[in-house]
């Protein structure tokens, strides 16, 4: 599932191309086509990202709100395409189109759109629901950090679950849990209301720092380059972009023992018995 700095990726690079122009919308698959044409050719005002969800805000042709919001949730499965130039046809699956409408002799940019969970038209207090719903999103600079604190507070689950709750903290995936605990020396199966306030507001530090990493770059990278023997994390070999997430039974970064991987409930994590404590080791 893409995390949270996809999200945040995709509003900021979706802003350049479809912020201020009219769009062309029609839905290839036909599952959202009275949707799509809700929108056709009106004017995308703003795209608003929060954790895993994304705001698209419409208005009439000359930019006045019309008070409809296109939300999407890509789920597992769902993924963005774009083409500054000529597209090529859109696949059977694709959800949703949109194209910028640039004039006659303008190719305008396409988006496709496929595979998402969720591809519906919201209102703004339905925006406000949804987003009341979730915890603070590392990524907005606003975010009062003090809320993922005191959820941590409330819950008696192991702190690798508690980081999956979006309710607790927005835009936290598999990858970036495993990855965060391991940077913090924590065993996942720790509860979480055991943390002190540091261990909590550590968490919440890496989490910002990693996921505006990633949001800049496109790619999840958590290893400090020293740890590899590198200066950079620019062209880390692929191996060694991560310390635990998918690494079992390769050698630590830091330490060599060999990673391990559990499936507590449904979702698979990985740890480093030496280097995290691991009480299952």
């Amino acid at each position: 599932m893409p995390e949270g700095h996809t999200i945040h990726r995709h509003a900021r690079l979706q802003r350049r191309h479809l912020v201020g122009k009219r769009v062309a919308a029609w839905s290839p698959q036909g599952r959202f086509a009275d949707g799509a044409a809700r929108l056709d050719g009106g004017t995308v005002r703003d795209i608003r990202a929060v954790g895993k969800h994304l705001f698209y805000e419409w208005g009439t042709s000359d930019g006045t709100a019309t008070g409809e919001l296109l939300h999407i949730h890509l789920g597992l499965f769902g993924k963005f395409r774009t083409f500054v130039d000529e597209p090529p046809a859109p696949t059977e699956g694709t959800r949703l189109a949109l194209r910028t409408i640039e004039g006659e002799d303008a190719a305008g940019t396409t988006i496709y759109l496929a595979g998402a969970t969720v591809v519906d038209i919201v209102s703004p207090p339905e925006e406000e629901a949804i987003r009341g719903r979730l915890g603070p999103d590392p990524l907005d600079r606003k975010a009062d950090p003090s809320r993922f604190v005191a959820a941590m507070r409330r819950r008696r689950l192991p702190i690798g679950e508690a980081l999956l709750d979006q309710k607790a903290i927005s835009g936290i995936g598999n990858v970036y849990r495993a990855e965060m605990l391991f940077r913090a020396g924590l065993d996942p199966d720790t509860p979480a209301a055991d943390l002190t306030e540091d261990q909590v507001m550590g968490l919440w530090d890496d989490a910002v720092t990693l996921l505006r990493l990633g949001e800049k770059s496109g790619r999840i990278v958590t290893v400090e380059p020293a740890d590899v023997g590198r200066r950079s994390r620019g062209r880390l070999p692929r191996d060694e972009q991560r310390y635990v997430y998918k690494r079992h039974d390769r050698p630590c970064h830091r330490c060599g023992t060999p990673i391990v991987m559990w499936t507590p409930r449904s979702r698979t994590i990985w740890g480093c018995p030496t280097c995290q404590g691991l009480a299952r080791a």
